[in-house]
């Protein structure tokens, strides 16, 4: 079995030992299973003809961790059997533009499809799911975000593009910093962002409730907030911790997971206060493998291994 990795930039250059990141323990995992495993990035993606190639460096277990040759070879996407697209956010042009080279992949399943990342707006689509969110809007409009603020008496605004909390911000109603935070956000009425009420629960942290194919992990972890902000900022052992789901978000996040599925996005991660939705990661979901092995004594990259390979056997 031949697989590729789109992985971050930042993510190559620390890409030994980083035992936080997702993907590191499913292609260690993945090599311990005797697959070949490709890693690269979206500069090293390219087109010639209609034919998809990437740049890419073959990686490798030692002593416990992965490494990677550091020659390049050039190879077409078509030849490998699974290809994992989980490049991290902004979604920008350059995002944008990788996934286009997809639409002339052919063979391999790809996870998550591209053409569904591209479909598909962490914070805006999560709509789609809005009976279980708490109130909110999508807009630029000063005014609108003011009315919304004062129905509400506390907001959270979010930029559409980036991850990890980053640019997120807090209003409450009087806040003398009102309007300049709201035209910073939404660069004085040009950028849509988020706005949604500010749920009070947050103070116990989110629920990272993970999805995979049609299913919800029964594992689940809570993100604590540290001491200087409001959410989760930081991936620490210290404010990670073990976390239960109840029967109600279990079978409402099943069907969550389900329209994702069907959607070309089986990998998720959904982002939950107080039973609501505030965002569903597609991207590059962040499983916390190393934390959810420690708090409940599993090897869960060995489930998510089986997932994958099982359905890129399927897809050949």
């Amino acid at each position: 079995m031949r697989v590729l990795f789109i992985i971050d930039k930042i993510e190559l250059k620390y890409f030994e030992f980083n035992n936080l990141v997702t993907n590191f323990w499913i292609i260690k995992e993945l090599l311990e299973r005797k697959c070949d495993v490709y890693i690269t990035t979206i500069p090293l993606l390219s087109l010639k003809s209609d034919i998809a190639y990437t740049k890419c460096f073959k990686s490798y277990v030692q002593d416990g961790n992965i490494f990677y040759e550091k020659d390049r070879q050039e190879l077409q996407i078509n030849d490998f059997d699974l290809v994992m697209f989980r490049p991290d956010p902004p979604v920008d042009i350059d995002y944008i533009n990788a996934t286009y080279i997809f639409d002339f992949v052919t063979r391999p399943r790809v996870i998550n499809s591209p053409k569904a990342i591209r479909s598909f707006n962490e914070k805006l689509h999560s709509v789609y799911f809005k009976d279980l969110m708490s109130e909110n809007i999508v807009t630029a409009s000063l005014s609108e975000i003011e009315a919304f603020l004062t129905l509400n008496k506390q907001i959270v605004l979010k930029p559409l593009n980036r991850c990890f909390g980053s640019g997120v911000m807090f209003l409450y109603d009087g806040d003398p910093n009102t309007r300049t935070i709201i035209n910073t956000m939404t660069n004085n009425e040009t950028t849509l962002v988020m706005v949604q009420k500010f749920l009070p629960g947050v103070k116990h942290g989110d629920k990272r409730v993970l999805t995979l194919g049609d299913k919800v992990l029964k594992y689940c972890v809570r993100k604590l907030p540290t001491r200087d902000d409001f959410k989760f900022n930081t991936h620490n052992d210290n404010y990670i911790v073990k976390a239960e789901l109840t029967t109600d978000e279990y079978e409402n996040f099943t069907e969550v997971a389900k329209k994702l599925n069907l959607m070309g996005l089986p990998m998720a991660g959904l982002d939950v206060i107080d039973g609501r939705i505030i965002e569903v990661n597609v991207t590059s979901p962040c499983y916390f493998i190393k934390e959810i092995n420690n708090l409940y004594g599993v090897q869960l990259e060995k489930e998510l291994c089986d997932f994958l390979l099982t359905h890129a056997l399927l897809s050949l």
